[in-house]
């Protein structure tokens, strides 16, 4: 199986405002803790995002919230100083959009009170997604935050064993995440999005 290739690109590390000037028109890139990292998403990877950002969209056109679906723009902690961070999919609220510094004249988030979903697509290096993003999403307070492993990538000790495709749901209580998982035919199960009707292999298959 192909699947989608986030390597580290070997160098000093960057400040911010260096990746910025190097890499930010760039979306396939992203910064953490000073290293630049190529996320290469390949086809399915991209196919996964895609259906997830437009079941995402119908249940925001339904509950009527002024909330949009920001895709691979940058969100950068204010409490981090070298990283970067290019969600997959991530759910914006119009109205908070006002306290963000950076907002008007960039792609740029960096309040976690912006962001009320936000999705990863599981890559190659997976540690990211599972380790890093989790702690820094639950200090930015994104309420709900999903790791979809389509290739059942993770470690064993994150998505059990044998290995398989795993959805992770992590939802944000007393500022950190209680995580559950959802595989094969299993209805997923939203604190945003009550109404979504979907089973994990659907969102992991990209609905194939």
């Amino acid at each position: 199986m192909i699947i989608a290739v986030e390597q580290a690109i070997q160098q000093k590390p960057l400040s911010f405002d260096e990746f910025l000037a190097r890499y930010g028109g760039d979306n396939r890139y992203e910064l953490i803790d000073g290293e630049v990292f190529d996320l290469e998403p390949t086809g399915l990877h991209e196919e996964v995002v895609a259906f997830i950002s437009a079941k995402i969209c119908v249940q925001i056109d339904a509950i009527g919230l002024p909330w949009f679906v920001f895709q691979r723009g940058l969100l950068r902690p204010s409490n981090v100083g070298m990283t970067a961070f290019r969600p997959d999919v991530a759910v914006v609220d119009r109205d908070e959009l006002v306290k963000e510094p950076l907002w008007s004249e960039q792609s740029i988030l960096t309040l976690g009170s912006s962001i009320k979903f936000v999705a990863e697509v599981v890559s190659s290096n997976w540690q990211n997604d599972y380790a890093r993003k989790v702690e820094d999403y639950a200090v930015l307070g994104i309420s709900e935050y999903w790791i979809a492993d389509y290739a059942g990538l993770g470690g064993t000790r994150h998505i059990g064993k044998p290995k398989q495709p795993t959805l992770s749901v992590c939802r944000l209580v007393d500022g950190e995440y209680e995580i559950q998982q959802f595989r094969g035919n299993q209805t997923i199960v939203s604190p945003t999005f009550p109404g979504l009707k979907l089973t994990a292999e659907q969102v992991l298959k990209a609905s194939r």
